[in-house]
């Protein structure tokens, strides 16, 4: 089971520049959705897949690697919404300051399905 604490000890990796000590939280064959219409949405059925179609794409373009800030965190033990910005800049000087929403299902303390909501706008202008 996990905890509102378990969590933000998680992602915040995420925050101090160690996606490393987040992603060992996230099964290999992890199915993450990520929705809208932009070059990175789509349904990855594992982490290499979702680190290259996503945060690899993105750091791409951005001036320095994704640092994504816990904001809140809401659980019931087995799954979690998790808000989230990254406060960043892209390589043209232009502002990444995109909020996601992360609904996320554990087993044994490990993220096996994700689906995340994010400002399909922003992400389409920053990768064009």
């Amino acid at each position: 089971m996990v905890t509102n604490e378990s969590i933000m000890d998680m992602f915040l990796h995420l925050e101090n520049g160690n996606p490393q000590g987040f992603f060992v939280h996230v099964s290999d064959d992890v199915v993450w959705e990520v929705t809208g219409s932009h070059p990175l949405a789509g349904t990855y059925t594992s982490k290499q897949n979702f680190i290259a179609g996503t945060i690899s794409k993105l750091n791409e373009v951005l001036e320095s690697p994704l640092s994504l800030k816990l904001l809140s965190c809401i659980t019931d033990g087995h799954s979690a919404s998790v808000e989230l910005v990254a406060n960043s800049t892209t390589k043209k000087g232009t502002d990444f300051n995109n909020r996601y929403c992360w609904v996320c299902e554990f087993e044994d303390q490990v993220i096996v399905r994700v689906r995340a909501y994010l400002d399909s706008a922003l992400v389409v202008n920053t990768l064009s």
